[in-house]
Parts: structure tokens; C-alpha cells; sequence
């Protein structure tokens, strides 16, 4: 499954979702990265200012991949779709 992801918020929802299918807990996810706990608990409530370096090892710890590509212009809003 695809999400678009154009919002820390977004990506904190995404970030959740995926610890919940893994049937991780906050804790056990921070320590998979390297983190702490709060530090998880921000990123999954879509605080601003997370680490890049952050970001990609919690995709790596729950088994996801970033593509990026060009936003489509004139399909449906975004608030549609989430």
C-alpha cells in the first residue's frame, strides 16, 4: 500500500500505523533506532524538527521504503485522501 505522506502529522500517523502492524510498542521501537522513547512518541504526534537520521531508521526498523515523486496537479485535495 501507498501513502502520500506532505505533513509531519501525516508521517507520525504513517509511523504509528506501521509500529502497531509490527506489534512493537513505543519503547521497543525507540530502542530498534537508537532513540528514546519521547523522542518516538513526538515523531508519531507530529512534532516538527525530527533528524533526518531519525527518519530513515525508523523506516528501516519497520521494514518501509521512501519514494519520492512530483506532486499530480488537479487530482483530488489531500484532505480527501486522508
Amino acid at each position: 500500500m501507498i501513502q502520500m505522506v506532505r505533513s509531519p502529522k501525516q508521517f507520525g500517523s504513517l509511523i504509528h500505523n506501521a509500529r502497531v502492524r509490527h506489534n512493537l510498542t513505543q519503547q521497543a521501537l525507540a530502542d530498534l533506532v537508537g532513540t528514546g522513547q519521547k523522542t518516538k512518541s513526538r515523531v508519531e504526534n507530529g512534532h516538527e524538527g525530527t533528524k533526518l537520521e531519525t527518519i530513515f531508521a525508523l523506516i528501516a526498523a519497520l521494514d518501509l521504503d521512501m519514494q519520492l515523486t512530483p506532486r499530480r496537479k488537479g487530482g483530488p485535495d489531500m484532505a480527501d485522501i486522508f
